[in-house]
């Protein structure tokens, strides 16, 4: 672990497969000059359910714990709630709660120790008077337009937009002095609030921090993978039938590398969480018939096979399908025997509700008796209106039996 390790290779590991720094000096000195671990947070907003491209930053984790950090996770549940009610506030206690059960079952499944992590509730400091205080200072130093601008890539940009898309930014800066931490840890998407948070917290007395981002997984169906799209991600608990469907509906258009959500699946989770389980050298196999596995340790050969056409989207495809179900199997096992985290489910994602059909009143046309005379037959045969009396045949199966009844006679 981190003993085994020198400061170099520690500082090494920690900005592995890492897209940007900002102030990489920062953790520079930490790690360095200071010899102490490095304090690191990755927040995320418990809105949608978690899909597979949270293996990302959990592999990222991985490394800064192997590394020796202090990693805090913070469950940022309000946050979903101030990102234009992604999360409704009835549903936001619920929500963190199952996302603290699928990101510690990630953690799991890909031999994270987690009890090294520090799992940290949103609402636990943000509701304090200090931390409202601050942001109203904060708030006093940021202009609408800066807010707006750090936001825009994260939070749900809508037309007249509420005040809360304009706080978030700010929260999740402020947040970095209150987890006490030496730098960020998100996506790249998060670039423009980190820029945000680095500007403006020592504008009210504290510190700059570093930031750290990871690329972004293209979605199955292009663009960026997110909860909200249903085709462009797989949901950690998504059937087998479904992974499959997903997988084969995929865009992975042959010879085409950039912007290929499959091979990024395998460049981002799959390669390196099979390094993290095994202990060493991550390895994608692609099983071919009649012919010899293909076998890829390093992500530069598979893409080089499969701008030549040699690694097809027809063969990808499967393996990627096989490798992923592979690794779903625990965290899915983990939910089916957990009573407590199904229950939860229900109640942070409750199923929608099934609007009856409303059962519309036969038209009888113009035939009936009394049509265009301001009355209504029911179904059941009465009338209704106010020259019904008009028109009423009978009110009841006893009248018209009287109606109907005649006198029998005998015959002369």
């Amino acid at each position: 672990m981190a003993e085994a390790l020198t400061p170099p290779e520690r500082l090494a590991l920690i900005k592995e497969n890492i897209h940007e720094v900002l102030r990489p000096e920062l953790i520079d000195d930490v790690v360095l000059h200071q010899s102490r671990p490095l304090k690191i947070y990755w927040g995320t907003a418990t809105t949608g359910r978690p899909h597979c491209a949270y293996f990302v930053p959990i592999v990222k984790i991985a490394h800064f714990l192997r590394a020796g950090c202090a990693v805090k996770l913070l469950l940022a549940d309000i946050h979903g709630f101030l990102d234009n009610l992604k999360a409704p506030i009835e549903l936001v206690a619920f929500r963190a709660k199952y996302y603290e059960y699928v990101v510690t079952s990630l953690l799991k499944s890909v031999n994270v120790p987690i009890e090294k992590l520090d799992f940290v509730m949103g609402s636990s400091y943000q509701l304090t008077s200090n931390y409202t205080m601050d942001l109203f200072r904060l708030s006093s130093k940021v202009t609408e337009h800066d807010a707006k601008k750090a936001g825009a890539e994260v939070v749900k940009q809508v037309e007249n937009a509420t005040l809360s898309g304009l706080l978030y930014p700010l929260m999740q800066a402020l947040d970095e002095e209150y987890l006490g931490v030496d730098a960020q840890f998100g996506g790249v998407d998060q670039r423009k609030i980190f820029t945000l948070a680095a500007e403006a917290l020592p504008r009210i007395g504290y510190k700059e921090r570093a930031h750290l981002m990871n690329p972004m997984v293209p979605g199955l169906a292009g663009g960026k993978m997110s909860s909200s799209d249903p085709d462009s991600k797989i949901d950690v608990l998504d059937s087998e039938d479904v992974v499959k469907r997903k997988l084969k509906k995929a865009q992975a258009a042959p010879r085409e590398v950039d912007g290929n959500g499959v091979i990024s699946f395998v460049e981002y989770v799959l390669l390196p969480v099979d390094g993290l389980k095994s202990g060493g050298e991550g390895r994608f196999v692609v099983e071919r018939k009649d012919q010899e596995p293909l076998v890829y340790t390093q992500m530069s050969q598979l893409k080089e096979d499969y701008a030549a056409d040699v690694l097809t989207p027809q063969i990808l495809k499967p393996a990627v399908t096989r490798a992923l179900l592979d690794l779903l199997r625990p965290i899915q096992a983990d939910y089916m025997a957990n009573d407590e985290w199904q229950s939860i489910a229900l109640k942070a994602y409750p199923p929608p509700e099934v609007k009856k059909k409303e059962k519309k009143i036969k038209n009888l046309g113009t035939k009936f008796p009394g049509a265009g005379m301001g009355v209504e037959v029911r179904p059941d045969g009465h009338v209704e209106g106010q020259k019904k009396s008009s028109v009423e045949v009978s009110t009841g199966v006893e009248s018209a039996m009287k109606n109907l009844d005649t006198k029998s006679t005998e015959p002369a």
